[in-house]
């Protein structure tokens, strides 16, 4: 084949560039089931290796893409801190990557294979699940170490790190339905995101469990739009806990529950299921489930290390703990 390039034999081969270059650099690095596989791919594909494609596998510089959404939540900030440390011991560079919902998912992913990062975190959880299959199988097609970082994804195929939102939820439901709350209310996002989703089924399940019904009350991380929102809330609503999917959401409606005469926490119970450090800044602190956000950052990009250097990995969806942190927006 005229002009066939190392792309050309890591595609019919199917393995990762990083493969190819091992195997005409360093091949006693590469399983000989593998390295016999692309050794008779570069034979039928008259593969003829340049220099640049030579130094692919022994270039000093590793690089790993983290692919995000918006780049304005505390929790995308953490996550970011534990991946760079990590990062850093390792000698890596990291590429960030933007990209929104609304973007044509296949392109972007294009966009960042193309810059041929030795493996890629995705932090981005506010895909719709089909954009999230076109991603993640583009990448899978792609042969690029893959890591979701604090995203849900219902494959097992796929590595992940996280916390099991769902059962933190239902756990602080239930507690606050223990303490006598009757009107629980969940505030979530109008927006999708895959960690809210499962913060509502754990919700759900307690309310339903109590024979209660479910209230989840959508509005918007933006606190110029969700204080519009909670200004009217008290006109029709009766309530007296609150869990919120994020502490900015949970801060702003105890602001303007306190203007609403409302006394936090004999009225209301508002608990927040973030942890980020707006909770100890709110007036009175913000009670919280703690999510090991800074961990989840530094464990999903040790995952992928791994995976990079073709190590074992004896489980590839790592659920980290959580704590509960009681402050004095409850009584518990």
């Amino acid at each position: 084949m005229a002009n066939t390039t190392i792309y050309d034999v890591a595609g019919a081969a199917k393995v990762s560039l990083a493969t190819v270059s091992r195997v005409m650099n360093n091949p006693e690095k590469v399983n000989p089931e593998t390295r016999e596989k692309v050794l008779r791919v570069i034979k039928e594909l008259g593969y003829r290796p340049n220099a640049i494609a030579r130094g692919l596998a022994s270039r000093r510089t590793t690089t790993v893409g983290v692919v995000i959404g918006d780049v304005s939540r505390a929790s995308t900030a953490q996550l970011l801190g534990g991946i760079i440390d990590i990062a850093k011991k390792y000698e890596y560079s990291l590429k960030i990557f933007s990209v929104g919902a609304d973007e044509d998912i296949t392109d972007a992913m294009r966009a960042v294979v193309a810059e041929q990062v030795d493996g890629i975190l995705f932090l981005n959880d506010e895909l719709e699940k089909d954009k999230m299959k076109s991603a993640i199988d583009y990448i899978k097609d792609s042969m690029v170490p893959l890591v979701l970082t604090n995203v849900i994804y219902d494959d097992e195929s796929v590595p992940s790190v996280a916390i099991d939102y769902s059962r933190a939820t239902y756990l602080i439901t239930k507690k606050m339905l223990e303490f006598g709350r009757e009107n629980v209310y969940l505030f979530s996002t109008v927006r999708h995101y895959s960690t809210n989703t499962a913060k509502e089924q754990g919700y759900i399940q307690a309310m339903e469990e109590a024979g209660k019904e479910p209230r989840i009350f959508r509005t918007s991380g933006d606190t110029s739009v969700n204080r519009l929102h909670f200004e009217s809330f008290f006109q029709n609503n009766k309530i007296d806990g609150v869990i919120a999917v994020r502490d900015s959401i949970a801060i702003s409606f105890m602001n303007i529950a306190k203007h609403n005469n409302r006394q936090i926490p004999k009225d209301i119970s508002i608990v927040g299921l973030q942890n980020t450090k707006y909770a100890i800044l709110s007036d009175p602190n913000l009670t919280c489930v703690d999510i090991p956000v800074y961990d989840i950052g530094a464990v999903s990009m040790r995952l992928l290390t791994k995976y990079m250097k073709q190590e074992e990995v004896v489980n590839n969806k790592i659920l980290l703990p959580y704590n509960f942190v009681s402050r004095g927006s409850t009584n518990y």
